[in-house]
């Protein structure tokens, strides 16, 4: 069994060429195998290839090419109808909620898909396969003595009250360029009105603007950055140094769970592949590799009962409301009013 075969970073690759950039790509298994599952992603190779060397054991006549763009670009290569992907991965729920309702996704019913709490799947076509908190990083050095705010009525009160604090120590993403914030300010404006309160707090104190959780994180590590908002709670387990400066916080008014969702593409050349490793990823042995190896939290309904803050981003047609394109630009036009005063 080969791992890896290579990897080539920032390419064009294909017919994708034309319309959408590619971040990375990685081949598993023989080169010479006859059957190619092809996976377009949101998710680093590096994370999800234990999951795939897993599916692959065993079988010669198989291999993976994996293929990792941004959220907005994976879903403008299947809206594109080039890339020939055969499974398609994505932290954008709202997007590949689009594509399921515009009837890009083929249906798959499997025991694995079933066994989906009802919130976790929809309409046999979109399926969840982890679940990540979106949540609050501070630097415990950087708050030095101040309080750490527990719920957005907090955070808006810290702010607020430490002008000379936290000026230009504040990040978040920028919703214009980053599609899973997007999808996590509409959420959080849909879900309170508290969010706009944050949002012209935010906007006194030049925060800083990011198209990642990464980037946030190693900010916060750096000392760049006191606080950062919305921040993908499995990037910061992975990225933080335990013991560190970096301390997650869950608010308790509510805490969004992204659902990181994955199709199987309509037009693709091998959809019943495409169906043997989404019910895979969905095993109980995948999701413990999900879990344990590529560091994302498996579909846990339990969890969400323990935890009464933690509040899934419901898979069903309210996420396609700030997909339209008139509603989005007004949206962001409120938002940049808001927080970059433009």
């Amino acid at each position: 069994m080969r791992g890896i075969v290579h990897t080539l970073a920032l390419i064009l690759a294909g017919q994708l060429a034309q319309a959408v950039e590619i971040e990375d790509r990685a081949e598993f298994g023989d080169p010479e195998a006859g059957r190619v599952l092809s996976v377009l992603s949101t998710t680093d190779a590096v994370v999800f290839s234990p999951l795939v060397e897993a599916f692959l054991a065993g079988r010669p006549d198989l291999r993976v090419t994996y293929t990792v763009a941004s959220s907005q670009d994976v879903y403008d290569a299947v809206l594109s109808r080039e890339g020939g992907f055969d499974l398609v991965i994505s932290s954008a729920m709202d997007l590949q909620m689009k594509l399921a309702n515009d009837g890009f996704a083929s249906a798959h019913v499997s025991p694995a898909t079933q066994a989906l709490p009802q919130w976790a799947r929809w309409r046999d076509h979109l399926f969840a396969i982890a679940q990540e908190p979106v949540v609050v990083i501070v630097s415990t050095r950087g708050l030095a003595g101040l309080p750490e705010p527990h719920t957005r009525s907090d955070l808006v009160n810290l702010l607020r009250d430490n002008p000379e604090r936290f000026s230009g120590k504040v990040g978040t993403y920028d919703p214009a360029v980053s599609g899973s914030g997007y999808l996590f300010a509409t959420q959080d404006a849909r879900q309170s009105d508290s969010y706009w309160r944050l949002a012209e707090v935010m906007g006194t104190l030049s925060p800083r603007l990011y198209g990642t959780s990464g980037a946030m994180i190693s900010d916060i590590q750096t000392g760049r950055l006191i606080l950062a908002y919305n921040v993908l709670g499995s990037y910061a387990q992975a990225l933080l140094e335990p013991g560190g400066d970096g301390r997650v916080i869950e608010l308790e008014d509510f805490t969004h769970v992204l659902l990181r969702t994955a199709l199987i593409d309509r037009d693709g050349d091998e959809p019943e592949l495409a169906g043997e490793f989404l019910d895979y990823l969905l095993s109980d042995e995948g999701q413990t590799l999900i879990e344990t190896r590529a560091g994302l939290p498996r579909i846990n309904e339990q969890a969400l009962r323990a935890g009464p803050h933690l509040r899934p981003i419901r898979l069903d047609p309210g996420l396609l409301v700030y997909v339209d394109p008139l509603k989005r630009q007004r949206f962001l036009n409120e938002w940049a009013a808001a927080v970059t005063r433009r």
